[in-house]
């Protein structure tokens, strides 16, 4: 894992510009919950990589950086409470419990913008992203996509599902 991580930071400079990888190496060293999370993200399409620190801390943030939602993440609904009221039709699962599974969080809407910055994401594809209390409490979700040339964040009830929709992760080390 250390060397598909170790390959795509060299190949994604403009991601993480201040960092070299040797301090990064070490910190995934010291860490091997970190390390077995992202080999998930990584199993599942993911492709993570650094983005830098974490604001106002020292931590880095790791994420999905593949060019389109994880394909091993698609046509979920959004948590378990969502999945148990899905009565006709229901999806395998949904993102919050694979998210959960993985150790990582869904990817807040700040961090799917600041990605957005470094590349163009989401296509073609949408990614659930995490809600708001306020929003989730009413059977609300959010997600987000490019296109147009702008990022946007939509929402839709928690319960729905697509193909083309999956979940980006993050975590700190």
């Amino acid at each position: 894992m250390l060397a598909v991580l170790k390959s795509r930071f060299m190949e994604n400079m403009q991601r993480h510009q201040e960092l070299s990888w040797e301090p990064v190496e070490s910190r995934l060293l010291g860490n091997p919950e970190a390390l077995a999370a992202l080999e998930r993200m990584e199993e599942s399409g993911g492709e993570p990589d650094t983005i830098g620190f974490l604001p106002g801390s020292d931590r880095l943030v790791f994420c999905d950086c593949a060019k389109e939602s994880p394909a091993g993440r698609r046509s979920l609904c959004y948590d378990e409470e969502a999945l148990a009221k899905r009565a006709k039709n229901p999806p395998a699962g949904s993102a919050v419990r694979q998210a959960q599974e993985m150790g990582v969080a869904l990817m807040t809407e700040a961090l799917y913008y600041r990605l957005q910055t470094l590349g163009e994401f989401d296509l073609k594809t949408s990614s659930w992203i995490a809600a708001p209390a306020e929003i989730r409490q009413k059977g609300g979700a959010l997600f987000c996509e490019r296109r147009y040339g702008r990022v946007f964040t939509f929402h839709n009830g928690a319960d729905s599902y697509y193909s083309v929709r999956g979940w980006r992760g993050w975590l700190a080390v």
